[in-house]
């Protein structure tokens, strides 16, 4: 009678110290939700000003380098017309010409368009801030809402599912004073400054204009 009873008295400190346990586990548990970044982004007007001027700037720096590819595709024919009345040395100096033609077309499109660029600097200038007002946000959010770890769906951190009732990007953009009204976009590998792409066309345009026969 005293064994069995001791085996309940140990039974039942054993399910004691489990239920206090659990209780602990409960209490120390974290808050977990995601937000999606670029879908706040999208809503933002300062970002879509931001985005609108950058493809500006973009776009007319482009055009500076297309039409320097045309003049050295123009002064490329002439020279290929002319040849056959140039001495030898007439004829190493034109191509010289257009080789330092070629290299100052290649350095214009690195410093425009290249990693370290002009464009890839002006990104910085106008979308950093903006970026910056976004974490800061999603911290404050964090902190009011007592969340332990918030993901970004957007960034590198893979979510293979999310339940949509964890998503706050709503609440980010809310805390900010924005109404959410965008659709949440899919992921455009295209999306941001196409910096390395553009680099790479140019380059090959201008061999291609100065290719030596």
């Amino acid at each position: 009678m005293k064994k069995r009873n001791l085996y309940k008295a140990a039974a039942f400190f054993i399910a004691l110290a489990a239920f206090t346990l659990l209780n602990s586990v409960q209490a120390n548990a974290q808050k977990f939700a995601y937000v999606n970044s670029q879908y706040i982004l999208d809503n933002m007007p300062e970002y879509q000003a931001a985005q609108k001027q950058l493809d500006g700037i973009s776009q007319r720096w482009q055009a500076e380098i297309d039409t320097k590819i045309s003049e050295l595709s123009r002064k490329r024919a002439e020279y290929e017309a002319e040849k056959v009345l140039l001495t030898e040395d007439m004829r190493l100096k034109r191509e010289e010409e257009l080789g330092v033609a070629q290299n100052a077309l290649l350095e214009l499109q690195r410093k425009r368009f290249g990693p370290k660029g002009d464009l890839i600097q002006k990104q910085g200038e106008l979308i950093k801030p903006i970026q910056d007002k976004v974490y800061q946000t999603i911290q404050t959010v964090a902190e009011t809402k007592n969340y332990g770890m918030i993901f970004d769906k957007a960034g590198t951190t893979t979510i293979m599912y999310g339940n949509d009732r964890f998503d706050i990007s709503d609440q980010v953009l809310r805390e900010m004073g924005i109404e959410p009204g965008k659709e949440e976009a899919e992921d455009d590998p295209n999306d941001g400054v196409q910096g390395d792409g553009v680099i790479e066309q140019t380059r090959q345009e201008a061999k291609d204009v100065i290719k030596k026969p």
